[in-house]
Order: C-alpha cells, then structure tokens, then sequence
C-alpha cells in the first residue's frame, strides 16, 4: 500500500500541533516497539533481550503500584521521526521512551530509579542466580548513563540502557521540561497509550480498517510544518540559546546528513547563538573534548566513515560564528577539533584521494625559473586551520 499523509487532526487549525497517523505509520511504530532489542552487559554480565513495550507496560505497572501517576507513554526524537517518515535521512538509534509522570522530589526520582534497575531482573535469562545481584550492579553493568535534572523550569531524568550498536534504549521521566526539542525534524512525539492499550485488549490482530487512533504531536508548534522539513531535509530552529549546547553539535551532524538550512540568512544568525550557548556550557577545553569524544561515540556507530567530514563542518561553523571567546581560546577550540579529526583519520588508515586534492599552476611568468616548482598540491579542505593560505596569484589546473 502506498505511503500516507498524515492526516490533520483538526480541520479548525486549534490544534495545529497534533496529527493522526496513517495505517503505514502505526505499521511502523507497531514494529518499533515490539522489536526485540538486546540490551548488552559489561564484563561477563549476560545479555537481556528486551521488547520496548514490555519494559514500558513493566516499569509504568510498578511507578503506579508505588503512587507515582503516569499521565501518559511518548515515542519522542529519531525513532519517532522514522515512524512519520521512513526515508528522513536521519535513521534512528537510541529509542527515546518518555514517562510523563508526577515527580514531586527527590524521593520519587529515587524510587524511579530502583524501579528501572529492578525491573532489568525480570529481564535476565533463565538459570541466572538473581538473589546476588544488587541494584548497583545492574546499574554498573547495563547502565549507559543517568541523568536528573532538578530546577524552576525543568523536572526529570533520564536512565540510558546499554546498546552495543548504539540503540540505547532511553526511558525518560518528565514532570516538567521547557524546552523539548533542538530542531523541528526531531521535535516529534507519539502517544502510545492507545496502541499499548490495543494489545493488552484485544484478541484480534490490527489491520488497515482495525486498528487504534493514534495521535503524533510536534512540540515545535506546527505538525504540517515540522513533517515538510522532514521530507524535504530542512533545519529549522528558533532560540537555540535555551537549548543546552546550543545544538550546536547536532545543527552540523544535520548538515553532514545533506541537510540544509530552510533559511541560509537565517541559520547564519542563529549559528552565533548555538555557539555562543556551547561555549557558555562547556567553557574549558577539557569539557569540550569529553563532550566532542561522547558525540563521536555515541552518534557514529556504524558511520565511523562520516566523523571526518563531521569534524571538519563543526570546525567551519566554530571558525565562521564564534564571537563570544577571547583570540587564544577560539585557537585552543579549533586546534581541538583539528586533532581530534587527525586522530579519526590515524584510527581509520585513511590517505586522502586524489578527490579530496587540487592542483595548482604557477602563472607564466615565473615559468622561466628553473629552480621553481611548476606545481603546487593543496588540500581543498585543510586540516590546520593556520595553514589556510589565500593563494591569489594561483589559478586551478581546471
């Protein structure tokens, strides 16, 4: 059957936000979630296999059972996106699962979290002796990363499962949270409370004339909007300076991806920002390689081969937008994106091609000097930022 538009949910325009998904998208979702997803152990810790619907139905169950309220279950970012547009460009790894529950304090993060690393002993295979296993084992074992975030604006948190291919399995509890997205081609989220209900009730499959409702909303404001920068591979933005990094690191792993901005006069702005907030929140050199090197990490599973290229538009954007640092410290920030590209190319062997290569004439004046080379070989997008020489008085040999 051929692909779908989403159809709008409201015709008056007030819910401008919201979209019911099409036959093929709840197609798309359904395998989402009951995609087996092994959730890989350190050590010699075995690994669990895991349905994202089964870990939802587990961890809601008992969050209710100890007087948390789950208001309702969210698909949010990439995965989402890949439900509303298959072919997006952006694929999806991490599966973003959100929680939107009544955190009041701290007592509630922390029962959040023992009911997470409980519910991974569902999880392990027959014959393992569970009695032994201590929270902080699982956590030290299948954990990814932890996240809490407590402040006027922002309530939640955040428990990151461990993938080896890079397709964490993300579970994010959210009392309140301001700013819910960097890029309107990741601001979707799907409501999975009807689907889930679906399979607890029913006794019969789903089919394109039975099957339940199932409501998709962009919290960058405009479904229809957000949907077509989807399709067409748009950036589109507004106030990166509340988002944390300024989505900075994300806006150039958009445009490795042949993104483009939706608005070049625009976006040229809006870079100043996204670069002015990273520096606000990773000020030290140190900071900025930890978070550069667990970007790499964690986005370029299987792209090991797009690194360079990500590296080398990260340092063109930092090399054109940034006013906000002192002469040495924008230096010390390219000089660590210039070693840390050299270091990907050392890892992959890599000799630039003949591709990546132009080659220069000297004009016919100085043709008559025999001491002189008649050639000169430059790279097209060079490495070191200080050997980035204006050759005006050389011409391309095409």
């Amino acid at each position: 059957m051929a692909e779908q538009d989403t159809v709008n949910f409201s015709g008056d325009g007030d819910n401008r936000n919201l979209s019911v998904l099409s036959w093929e998208q709840v197609q798309r979702l359904d395998n989402i979630l009951t995609e087996t997803i092994p959730i890989h152990g350190r050590w010699s810790f075995p690994t669990l296999e895991m349905e994202p619907r089964e870990i939802v139905k587990i961890v809601r169950r008992r969050m209710e059972a100890k007087q948390i309220k789950v208001r309702e279950v969210r698909l949010n970012g990439s995965a989402a996106s890949h439900v509303l547009h298959e072919d997006s460009g952006l694929g999806y790894k991490d599966l973003d699962l959100i929680f939107c529950a009544e955190l009041k304090g701290e007592a509630e993060f922390q029962t959040v979290k023992e009911i997470v690393l409980d519910c991974l002993l569902d999880f392990l295979p027959e014959g393992v002796n569970k009695e032994k296993i201590t929270p902080l084992t699982l956590k030290e074992a299948y954990v990814q990363k932890m996240v809490k975030v407590c402040n006027d604006s922002d309530r939640w948190s955040l428990i990151s499962l461990s993938n080896n291919s890079g397709k964490n399995v993300e579970l994010k509890f959210v009392d309140s949270l301001r700013r819910q997205f960097e890029f309107s081609v990741d601001s979707f989220q799907i409501k999975l409370d009807s689907l889930l209900l679906f399979h607890e009730c029913s006794e019969n499959p789903m089919s394109a004339t039975f099957h339940p409702t199932i409501i998709g909303e962009s919290v960058y404001g405009d479904f229809d909007a957000a949907l077509a920068h989807l399709h067409h591979k748009l950036i589109c933005t507004r106030n990166p300076e509340e988002i944390r990094g300024g989505g900075l690191l994300k806006y150039c792993h958009l445009l490795v991806r042949d993104f483009r901005a939706a608005s070049e006069s625009e976006m040229k702005m809006l870079q100043r920002y996204m670069c002015s907030r990273f520096f606000i929140d990773f000020s030290d050199v140190g900071e900025q390689r930890r978070k550069l090197e667990s970007y790499l990490q964690n986005h370029f599973v299987g792209l090991e081969d797009r690194k360079y290229d990500y590296l080398m538009t990260l340092h063109r954007v930092v090399n054109e937008s940034t006013v906000c640092l002192m002469g040495h410290e924008r230096r010390q920030t390219l000089d660590l994106i210039t070693a840390l590209a050299m270091r990907v190319l050392a890892e992959q062997n890599v000799i630039p091609s003949t591709a990546n290569v132009t080659c220069f004439y000297q004009p016919a004046p100085y043709v008559a000097d025999c001491n002189f080379s008649n050639y000169y070989v430059a790279q097209v997008q060079p490495v070191f930022a200080c050997a980035q020489h204006a050759y005006t008085a050389w011409l391309p040999c095409n």
